[in-house]
């Protein structure tokens, strides 16, 4: 039986946002000590099928590497540094193994939503390590909560786990989301604040389905959403959101 997921009002983005080095330990550690109960964070593939959790496909924005991340091993790119970009006081910041993300989410008592993040051509792969990785790693209560924006990735995790909980994400809400989401029988729904009015947004959520927005940074936008019947919004600045 499909298990649901209990969408806390705050999820910090990215591990802990614009706080600390995105998809980093010391991210999720952040947000720990704020409080959350929730992190979303990105899983890819190295070249060598290890599921990692960065979000771009190529190195340079987040760490001292260049090029794409499928196409370096995980040994390769377990030794970049992917903390000092963000600032000098977070040099040596390693990209985390998806296990060890998991790992330190069920330690601190906090919710994981796993994003599948597939290299170009790589759905399928990335979608079946993570189904195998939270199968072997994940000890918590309450079952990881997983998301894409790739179909063919939650089709993939629909098939062979049906129990774990889907998400689709969508930028803007498209004309057939309803049939999507009834398809790949999820029980949540992520769209972007900046491509949707809240009327659209709250006109969705009235369908049934939990919603989770991201990436809102203020809070009188997420008061609004809230307002609008909103569950959950996705935030870089998880320390403007006191007692959630």
């Amino acid at each position: 039986m499909k298990a649901t997921w209990p969408y806390p009002q705050l999820i910090a983005h990215r591990l802990g946002g614009a706080l600390a080095p995105e998809n980093t330990l010391a991210g999720l550690a952040l947000a720990a000590r704020l409080g959350c109960r929730a992190v979303e964070f990105d899983v890819m593939l190295s070249s060598d099928g290890v599921p990692l959790v960065i979000h771009d496909e190529t190195l340079e924005r987040t760490t001292n590497g260049k090029g794409q991340v499928n196409l370096r091993t995980a040994a390769q790119l377990r030794q970049l540094d992917a903390g000092a970009r963000h600032h000098p006081a977070f040099a040596g910041q390693r990209i985390p193994t998806f296990v060890e993300v998991l790992q330190a989410c069920a330690d601190l008592g906090i919710l994981p939503n796993v994003e599948i993040k597939p290299a170009s051509g790589f759905d399928v792969e990335t979608a079946e390590a993570v189904v195998r990785v939270i199968a072997d790693a994940w000890r918590g209560k309450t079952l990881p909560l997983v998301s894409s924006f790739s179909y063919r990735s939650l089709e993939t995790v629909r098939d062979i786990a049906p129990h774990l909980p889907l998400a689709l994400e969508v930028v803007q809400v498209p004309d057939d989301w309803r049939e999507q989401l009834a398809a790949l029988d999820c029980v949540g729904f992520h769209a972007s604040a900046k491509d949707n009015s809240i009327d659209v947004l709250g006109k969705c959520r009235r369908h049934g389905l939990p919603m989770a927005i991201w990436t809102v940074n203020d809070w009188a936008e997420a008061e609004a959403l809230y307002a609008a019947g909103i569950d959950a919004v996705f935030s870089d600045r998880p320390d403007l959101f006191p007692g959630i």
